[in-house]
């Protein structure tokens, strides 16, 4: 049995793409690049042989990254931060019926383990930015922007049980991080308060202790069996 390569798993078997990033945030500027985001279903009799499929593939176009369906249902059941929030883009290029069913469990992954993942996750970009403060006088300013988005994006979430990425009104505000004109005491100023209001949101948000696991683990088994049957 022959495994296909990555790169022809996301082209003919994607089932879910997106754009992600500054597009995706509302923070796009003309210089942005177009991160591309995907999720792909591997034909279940690609399993039964000693060489399995990838979990994930890089391109095959620039800036494209995709997960095989079980890997992303995974992740997102951690609920890692960035494959949430992929499913939750408001750029959606391509969806079939699998993706459908895919978007239509959104809320089956969200639950009160965000609050550990997005506050973790954002703790070690902020000892990153202060590396680059002590080795270079100064953060890398598009980090900080976007470590301030998560960092609020992941407290409202706490808040009203719903994963929103658009920035909306902060737009302006994040972009003047982003071009070094808000002192970098004040950056991290926000940060520890957006961190605090994370941990304040997370005691009283109406989400469960735990993501729907059987309801995922459902929708995977009956789809891995749909592929079998061809």
């Amino acid at each position: 049995m022959i495994t296909p390569d990555g790169e022809r798993l996301v082209r003919e078997h994607t089932v879910y793409s997106c754009v992600m990033g500054s597009r995706a945030f509302g923070l796009a500027t003309d210089d942005s690049d177009t991160d591309r985001r995907g999720v792909f279903l591997a034909p279940t009799p690609l399993f039964w042989g000693f060489t399995k499929p990838p979990a994930h593939v890089e391109g095959p176009a620039d800036e494209q990254f995709s997960w095989e369906l079980e890997r992303f249902c995974e992740l997102a059941l951690r609920a890692n931060p960035n494959v949430l929030e992929c499913l939750h883009s408001p750029l959606v290029e391509h969806v079939d019926a699998t993706g459908r069913e895919l978007i239509g469990l959104r809320g089956a992954f969200l639950s009160r383990q965000a609050h550990g993942t997005f506050v973790r996750y954002a703790l070690g970009q902020r000892r990153k930015l202060e590396a680059d403060v002590r080795t270079h006088g100064a953060p890398r300013w598009k980090h900080a922007m976007h470590l301030l988005r998560l960092l609020a994006s992941g407290r409202d979430l706490l808040r009203t049980g719903e994963l929103r990425i658009g920035v909306g009104d902060a737009r302006e505000e994040l972009l003047a991080v982003k071009r070094g004109e808000v002192p970098w005491a004040e950056v991290e100023r926000r940060m520890t308060r957006l961190a605090e209001e994370n941990d304040e949101a997370a005691v009283r948000s109406p989400l469960p202790p735990e993501p729907d696991r059987e309801r995922v683990e459902a929708f995977l088994v009956r789809t891995r069996r749909a592929s079998a049957r061809g």
